[in-house]
C-alpha cells in the first residue's frame, strides 16, 4: 500500500505532473478540481488599427491543430477489493491416486516361556538375555511360584522369543504380525502340554498375547486360542516398585484354586 508522499516520489521520478486515478485510492490525498478541468490559452488582443482597408477581414491562416502529449501510463496497485480473482484452476479428471499406507515401525522385547506345575508363564525378559540362577528378577520369580503353591523351578520351553525377528528385507514385522505369531506360539506348546492358567507377566506379554495393556495388570483375561490368562507386571517394575505386590498377592489368592489341586 502506497503513502501520498511516497506515491508524489514516485510520480515526481517518472517526470509525471498531472494524473487521475482509475479508483479511489487509499490514504491519498483530496484531487484539486481546478486540475481537471481542460486548460486552453488565452485570446491575445486585437490590434487598434486608424486605415478602413486594415479593417477589411483578411484571409487568416488557420493554427496548427496542437495535439496534448500522451500522458505516460501509470501502473497503479489496486485494492483487494477491486482486483480481479485468478481463474479457477479445473482439477485434471485423473483418478485420484490411493494413499499408500504407512508401515508401522516393529516393536520391541524378548519373552521367555516357562512351565511350573500345570500353569504355563510367558514372562518379558528387561535385558533380553535368558535368566540366570542368580539373577534378581529370577529369585522374584521363584518366590511368586512359592507363594502360589507351584513349583520354585520352572521348566525353561524353547528358545526366547526376540522381536522383530529380522534386522532385514521387507517382511512385516509390525504390532499386528508380532501378535499373531506369539498366540500362534503360545497356542502350540499349549497343545503340547495343556495348562490351567497362563501368566503373562510383563507388559509385552500382555499386550501381544492377551490383547491388554497396563490397565489389565492383576486381571484375569480370556483370551481367544490360549483360554485363561492373568496379567502381572513385569519382574523389573515389581522390584522397582514394590508396593505392586500387596496387589499380585490380592489377587493370587482369589485365583490360586485354579491350579493348586484340592486338599
Amino acid at each position: 500500500m502506497l503513502t501520498e508522499p511516497r506515491r508524489r516520489a514516485y510520480l515526481s521520478a517518472m517526470q509525471v505532473v498531472h494524473w487521475l486515478p482509475r479508483a479511489e485510492l487509499p490514504f491519498a490525498a483530496p484531487s484539486r478540481a481546478e486540475l481537471l478541468l481542460p486548460q486552453t490559452p488565452p485570446e491575445a488582443p486585437l490590434p487598434v488599427v486608424e486605415d478602413a482597408a486594415a479593417i477589411a477581414p483578411a484571409a487568416r491562416p488557420e493554427a496548427p491543430t496542437v495535439r496534448p502529449a500522451p500522458r505516460a501510463k501509470i501502473d497503479i496497485p489496486r485494492p483487494a477489493s477491486l482486483a480481479k480473482p485468478a481463474p479457477a484452476v479445473l482439477d485434471s479428471p485423473e483418478k485420484p491416486s490411493e494413499p499408500r499406507a504407512q508401515r508401522v515401525a516393529p516393536p520391541r522385547f524378548a519373552l521367555q516361556l516357562l512351565r511350573a506345575g500345570n500353569c504355563l508363564l510367558l514372562v518379558e525378559l528387561a535385558t533380553g538375555q535368558p535368566f540366570q540362577s542368580r539373577d534378581p528378577s529370577y529369585l522374584l520369580l521363584k518366590d511368586m511360584l512359592r507363594a502360589a503353591g507351584l513349583p520354585d523351578a520352572p521348566q525353561i520351553v524353547g528358545e526366547p522369543v526376540r522381536w522383530p525377528m529380522f534386522t532385514r528385507g521387507n517382511m512385516d514385522q509390525g504390532p499386528d504380525a508380532a501378535r499373531e505369531f506369539l498366540q500362534a506360539f503360545v497356542q502350540a506348546r499349549l497343545e503340547d502340554s495343556p495348562s490351567v492358567c497362563l501368566w503373562l507377566v510383563g507388559l509385552p506379554a500382555i499386550r501381544f498375547a492377551g490383547q491388554g495393556d497396563e490397565h489389565s495388570y492383576y486381571q484375569l483375561l480370556q483370551v481367544d486360542s490360549l483360554g485363561a490368562a492373568w496379567a502381572l507386571p513385569g519382574l523389573e517394575l515389581l522390584m522397582d516398585e514394590p508396593q505392586r505386590k500387596a496387589d499380585v498377592w490380592k489377587a493370587m489368592r482369589q485365583l490360586m484354586a485354579r491350579w493348586k489341586p484340592a486338599q
